[in-house]
């Protein structure tokens, strides 16, 4: 199979939606349980991340509160421990509901600052990576710099040469307003640190997406065809762009969001998640756990 997967649930709920869909599936042999009110690594869980959250103005009591009955936190701990080699979490709440316990746990990966999200459409034509759909809400230069080096580096895992588009409705220095300034800054961060990487900026979406419209009106472009990798300069953009991308194509393959710089994998899905897309989202995190 393409994982052993830990379910985080009551066992006779979890038990009762097998059945109720007509599946195989048998505890123990095709998956592991892990009660929040039989967890046998309730004690040492909760007094680790109460070492975690301690000087965060937490008490021992909210500890062992949190870990009884936050399944997000409960399985973050399970890779904290070894116990597991990713999360799959979400489908409901936002992503600042669940981003908390990955950060206490989890954490980020050494040398980085910035956490991100940034959704697949894999379409007819193209596919296209948009970041960052959930977590920063007016991100500055600095971290669209560092998320884009995060998400340059997955869109190679994916068997993809990324080319980089920063986004904006100012093109090729049309603007000097602060958003326009920021994309710009953000540029020369990235080239500075990944000289190598396809990347130019800021454009207009047409530009990003058609070499022909940005030879109009940037001939000297960096970038050799058409960008895969659309970067925003704020999450709202970026959510609205995706969603309607997402609708107005019609029969694309949506994946994500995969959320960069976390120190394992750990991904927070969304309210309206497939079951296509939690199996899309497993596979890309145990590619990431093998990696």
């Amino acid at each position: 199979g393409l994982a052993r997967p830990i379910l985080v649930g009551r066992a006779d709920k979890i038990a009762t939606a097998i059945d109720s869909m007509g599946l195989r599936l048998r505890p123990e042999l095709d998956y592991e349980v892990l009660d929040p009110q039989h967890n046998p690594h309730f004690e040492e869980d909760w007094q680790e991340y109460f070492r975690v959250i301690a000087r965060k103005g937490k008490t021992r009591a909210f500890a062992e509160h949190e870990m009884r009955n936050r399944n997000t936190l409960i399985g973050a701990m399970q890779v904290r421990t070894g116990r597991a080699d990713a999360l799959i979490c979400g489908t409901y709440g936002t992503h600042s509901t669940h981003l908390p316990y990955i950060l206490n746990t989890i954490g980020q990966k050494p040398g980085t600052t910035t956490l991100a999200a940034m959704n697949l459409l894999m379409l007819l034509e193209r596919s296209v990576f948009i970041c960052d759909t959930y977590v920063n809400l007016n991100p500055t230069a600095e971290q669209i710099a560092e998320m884009t080096l995060q998400a340059a580096e997955v869109v190679h895992r994916f068997g993809i040469k990324p080319r980089v588009a920063l986004l904006s409705h100012s093109s090729f220095g049309t603007a000097d307003d602060a958003e326009a300034e920021k994309m710009r800054q953000a540029l020369a961060l990235i080239e500075e640190r990944a000289p190598d990487l396809e990347v130019e900026g800021e454009m207009h979406g047409d530009a990003a997406l058609s070499a022909e419209v940005r030879a109009q009106v940037f001939p000297d472009s960096r970038l050799t065809g058409d960008a895969n990798l659309l970067i925003m300069p704020n999450a709202a953009t970026a959510n609205i762009a995706f969603n309607l991308l997402k609708v107005s194509a019609g029969g694309g393959v949506t994946v994500g969001p995969i959320l960069l710089g976390t120190n394992q994998p750990a991904h927070v899905l969304t309210a309206t998640a497939t079951v296509r897309r939690i199996v899309n989202m497993t596979a890309v995190a145990v590619v990431e756990a093998q990696g």
